[in-house]
């Protein structure tokens, strides 16, 4: 079965059961009289985002919002195809006079993220400081893993997490002087969850969410918030995957809202994951089974492993480690259930 007919069965409104037994359920629906907010507007004047990747689709929807609410854009793309080869000024170029015919404030970079430190360098001399930080870039080269080749693997890790990396790194001493930042990053389901054909693209995003949560914990005591976003949005990446009557409705602009609001002031939550896409926001947490302890002190066999496989996958009264050490807990409980001497 083709990459893409897996996708177009995915995103059969016909096939796709959304029943809570099939993993659904019932969404909260904000289409409803007096469902409006009445929160404060979420602004972000004078504040200078980078958007990388953000010379079309999910990256050019970012760009355009953070402009429309105030902040300085640094327009990122190296102007590449959504295999990772050529370049062109072109796409940055057109997103930045977009921005400018609006009446906001823009410039274009062209480097790959592979030099972030450049792109830092052009929002610092252009603007002065840097805020927020949305690490868009990204490319496919999906194959199953028996045809993988090593440029395969090699390309996707580069442009997600390495460059990722670079631009995050660039801008993380500016972020901590200055004691106040925001980093998102683009995840993806097919890291949560795994999609066929992409082994290589599901292990840089879920790979992202790691490194989110470690500077989430890093950056807090210095004001920089850290999170992540698991989009689905109709965009040259994704066209001919998705059927056409689902990609029209898929629009990318259904993704920035949340983007532009994890950029914001009003946003005090870190280190946390959410899908977005077509209108809807949900969060994501890892969640743990209570499990089976066994005595450390005598050890345990294969077989007793075997004995308790149903235990140790019963998911009632699960639980929901939000850190390292609060993962810790059973395993040191388990250990003092068994004292030594």
């Amino acid at each position: 079965m083709t990459i893409a007919l897996r996708y177009c069965q995915a995103f059969s409104l016909r096939e796709l059961d959304c029943s809570p037994a099939a993993g659904g359920g019932h969404s909260a629906d904000l289409n409803l009289p007096g469902a409006m907010s009445m929160s404060e507007p979420v602004r972000l004047q004078d504040r200078v985002v980078i958007v990388t990747g953000a010379g079309g689709g999910l990256g050019r929807a970012h760009a355009l919002l953070f402009a429309a609410r105030g902040a300085r854009v640094v327009v990122n793309d190296l102007g590449g195809s959504t295999h990772g080869e050529g370049a062109s000024s072109s796409a940055a170029d057109r997103v930045v006079e977009e921005i400018r015919a609006a009446g906001g404030s823009a410039i274009a970079n062209h480097d790959s993220v592979s030099h972030g430190a450049r792109i830092v360098e052009q929002a610092l001399d252009s603007f002065g400081r840097v805020d927020v930080l949305v690490n868009n870039a990204g490319i496919l080269r999906d194959k199953t893993f028996h045809k993988m080749e090593d440029s395969d693997w090699e390309q996707v890790y580069q442009v997600h997490v390495e460059g990722a990396y670079k631009v995050t790194r660039a801008a993380w001493p500016h972020l901590r002087d200055q004691n106040w930042g925001r980093v998102i990053f683009t995840a993806s389901t097919s890291g949560i969850y795994g999609n066929f054909g992409q082994a290589n693209y599901g292990m840089a995003k879920l790979g992202l969410y790691g490194l989110t949560r470690t500077l989430a914990i890093e950056g807090r005591k210095h004001g920089i918030l850290v999170n992540a976003i698991a989009p689905t949005g109709g965009t040259r990446m994704t066209e001919g995957l998705i059927p056409p009557q689902v990609f029209e409705r898929l629009k990318p602009e259904l993704v920035s809202p949340l983007v532009v609001y994890l950029g914001s002031e009003q946003c005090q939550g870190s280190g946390e994951l959410f899908e977005v896409g077509g209108g809807w926001v949900g969060k994501v947490r890892w969640e743990r089974s209570l499990g089976v302890g066994f005595d450390p002190r005598e050890g345990f066999t294969p077989e007793q492993v075997a004995e308790n496989w149903a235990r140790i996958g019963d998911f009632d009264g699960a639980v929901h480690p939000k850190d390292s050490l609060q993962a810790l807990q059973q395993m040191m409980a388990n250990l003092q259930k068994y004292p030594l001497g």
